[in-house]
């Protein structure tokens, strides 16, 4: 009895001090919070009057251009906000304070100095050592910084979760950059030095794509619907003033455009074509059908609306396979747990007599151990399904091909950031959305369900590329044990009968994550 009384006492305490915290930092009042709407394109604007006049020769598709490598990615976001005359509107689920996170926010800054409206929408969660300068930013005219399900306690955040755990599980994990509601950056990565490949150390492999026309216009209107939801609250509401931000992210931005590591990137700047070929008329860009999906903002809270769960049509869009010779699933997903419903789709799919294929990070490149832990039980099954399975290396070391769709799975980087799918050579999905439970379930996501042969065949024979040269090709001994296989010196393989580069501490560790009752938040 005594034990019991001790652990009511324990509850009790963690109860009230749980109330205690929601009362002292409770979540602002969304009230007279003004409601604002995407601009159209328009000719108006240099590139408006570009898309629309390539898009009349287009009737009902959307035109595509492929971005590859960090620097070409950056480019394409500072040209896009240097040629914005109308509005900008940024989505992003993480903006680091480094370099290039410094230079993008300058941009935005220079922007509306010019009387562009700025409409900035960041998850909270992801904006670390950034408060003071995006309330800066928040203060000035034509500029506007909303902060997705905010932490009512600014230090330490974390502590946040402690009591209001169910709100802040939810993130806003979209990514998009828009200009004059005419063209927009939409893909997989954050704005961050490791996301544009810029400086030492790690980076990421990711995958981007830049849409115009209705496509662009689709994403402005989700913009809109996740701007004025019940989970974007007004940067001053929620961050301090800060009578220093504005010249702290002047300071840190001069520092970054002086810095020698900047110089690559500013050489890709002036010397990117993109405002070139968004002008240069319809012949310049893939014209494609391009369908927004999106995730309702609503699941933010945990009340996914009218729009439902992108989760849904995307099972619709991968079921939706045409049957006969050469169909195929080649999916490409940073972080990758499929769970039983996702392991049956697959298996189900390769036992129709496609050819499914999945690439993700190996242990040694991923650079969350827990989700490693939640996927790697599901590899026999996916691997006696008929599913091909590849695990990214660290080093995969791939020959870039600058300025091509190949490029987009290539190069050497550290770990796998892209969530990709092709299906049948004929369209390929590119967005935030991770084939997890979280992104299933938790995270709000989107991305660009592209009809495109062109696409989806190069993603094709860019996974072809890596599967043979960057990443290990799992499978199933005769006794059923896993092995995986490498390309050695001189094309000879070498097969390894534990992950490659791991400990067995590291292995360990995967082993109990994976009993772990915790796979429903990867």
């Amino acid at each position: 009895m005594a034990v019991f009384r001790s652990l009511f006492v324990i509850l009790a305490v963690v109860a009230v001090g749980i109330l205690l915290l929601r009362a002292l930092f409770p979540l602002a009042e969304r009230q007279d919070i003004a409601v604002s709407a995407a601009l159209p394109a328009t000719a108006a604007t240099t590139i408006g009057a570009a898309v629309l006049a390539a898009q009349s020769e287009h009737p009902g598709m959307s035109g595509v251009i492929p971005l590859s490598g960090g620097g070409e990615t950056f480019a394409a976001r500072v040209l896009l906000a240097r040629a914005a005359e109308q509005s900008l509107d940024v989505q992003y689920y993480i903006w680091q304070a480094d370099t290039t996170g410094y230079l993008l926010l300058e941009e935005l800054r220079a922007a509306a100095a010019r009387g562009v409206r700025v409409r900035l929408l960041l998850d909270d969660n992801g904006i670390a050592g950034l408060d003071a300068e995006l309330r800066a930013l928040d203060d000035l005219p034509n500029i506007e910084v909303r902060l997705f399900n905010p932490f009512t306690l600014r230090r330490p955040k974390l502590l946040s979760f402690v009591f209001d755990f169910p709100r802040l599980n939810r993130r806003m994990h979209n990514k998009s950059f828009t200009a004059d509601g005419a063209a927009s950056v939409v893909g997989g990565r954050n704005v961050g030095d490791i996301y544009f490949a810029f400086g030492r150390g790690e980076h990421y492999v990711d995958t981007d794509v830049l849409a115009l026309g209705p496509a662009a216009a689709d994403v402005s209107a989700a913009f809109d619907a996740y701007w004025n939801s019940a989970s974007a609250y007004p940067a001053g509401l929620v961050l301090p003033p800060a009578p220093d931000g504005m010249a702290r992210l002047q300071s840190a931005a001069a520092t970054a455009l002086a810095s020698d590591l900047a110089a690559p990137y500013l050489t890709a700047i002036r010397n990117s074509p993109l405002i070139k070929t968004l002008t240069a008329g319809a012949d310049a860009v893939e014209w494609a059908h391009v369908t927004l999906v999106v995730d309702d903002p609503g699941k933010g809270l945990g009340q996914p609306g009218a729009g439902g769960l992108l989760i849904e049509r995307l099972a619709a869009i991968l079921t939706d396979v045409t049957t006969g010779p050469g169909v195929s699933v080649d999916l490409i997903s940073a972080y990758f747990v499929p769970g039983r419903g996702g392991t049956e789709l697959l298996t189900s799919l390769a036992a129709q007599g496609r050819a499914v294929r999945v690439l993700t990070n190996a242990q040694e490149a991923t650079d969350v151990l827990t989700v490693h832990g939640s996927y790697a039980g599901y590899r026999r099954a996916l691997l006696a399904g008929g599913v091909a399975l590849g695990e990214l290396r660290a080093d995969p070391l791939i020959p870039q091909q600058d300025q091509t769709l190949a490029s987009l799975l290539a190069g050497s980087a550290t770990s796998l950031h892209s969530k990709v799918f092709a299906i049948d050579g004929a369209r390929v999905f590119i967005g935030s959305f991770n084939f997890d439970p979280r992104s299933a379930r938790l995270n709000t996501e989107m991305g660009l369900l592209i009809e495109s042969p062109v696409f989806a065949s190069a993603v094709t024979g860019a996974l072809d590329q890596v599967m043979e040269r960057g990443a290990y090709a799992l499978r199933l001994s005769p006794s059923g044990a896993l092995e995986w296989t490498s390309m050695g010196e001189g094309g000879a393989p070498i097969v390894h009968a534990t992950e490659p580069n791991t400990t067995w501490f590291d292995r360990f560790i995967v082993r109990v994550i994976g009993i772990l009752p915790v796979e429903w938040m990867m």
